[in-house]
């Protein structure tokens, strides 16, 4: 198939799916390799990446879907039902967080973390389709494992899994209780720095002291 009429069929592809469409699908309907499919795909993105247009094409992991641009989203909101687009409480947003960062992690894990009982949101988690079953993990009773889909790396614009920022570093104190590395290092920073300004204070206090004291009396000279 000669190179424009790919792109067109890949951009039609794209336009009518309506989801993440994975390469290893193009390259099944398009008896074609990988490597055509992503060349296409890049000409189309800079053809896409035109001021006047309006939709661009979004990587995903190992997929590709046709999307409104971002710049756009205040025209294009009001049409749309509010009802589409999950509401998350913030015990959801735990637990998806748990996942994200924990792939194939299981209720029991997710509860441990948080402390209490998440069968409601990891129930709406899966009904938004942010969540997915990941399989049954190795241990006692073979519980169900969870993964983040596609579908939370559109919401939050990420590109890969690999794209979330980094959790801060943490240890359990003498009271097994979590302390951040971070905060702690800025708190010893603080201290440092109060001792050193308490330090300039008394030395200055001292010397302020010093010129201050009644000379010593001459010899012939009463105390007064």
């Amino acid at each position: 198939m000669e190179k424009e009429k790919l792109k067109g069929v890949i951009e039609a592809i794209l336009f009518s799916a309506g989801r993440v469409v994975k390469i290893r699908e193009l390259m099944t309907l398009l008896e074609t390799n990988s490597d055509e499919i992503i060349s296409s795909i890049a000409e189309l993105e800079k053809e896409y990446n035109a001021p006047a247009r309006g939709l661009e094409i979004v990587r995903v992991e190992d997929g590709y879907q046709m999307a409104s641009k971002k710049e756009y989203h205040e025209y294009i909101y009001p049409m749309l039902s509010k009802s589409a687009k999950p509401t998350l409480s913030q015990a959801s947003l735990e637990v998806l967080s748990i996942i994200a960062y924990n792939s194939r992690a299981t209720k029991a894990d997710i509860d441990t973390i948080r402390g209490v009982d998440s069968s409601a949101s990891l129930y709406r988690l899966l009904e938004y389709n942010l969540i997915e079953q990941a399989g049954k993990a190795d241990l006692p009773g073979k519980p169900m494992t969870y993964k983040v889909t596609d579908e939370f790396l559109k919401m939050f614009g990420l590109k890969s899994i690999k794209e979330l920022p980094d959790l801060p570093k943490y240890k359990l104190d003498s009271n097994r209780q979590i302390v951040i590395d971070e905060l702690e290092d800025q708190e010893s920073s603080a201290d440092k720095n109060m001792d050193e300004d308490n330090e300039q204070n008394y030395q200055e206090n001292s010397n302020l002291q010093k010129n201050t004291e009644a000379p010593e009396p001459k010899d012939g000279e009463d105390n007064i």
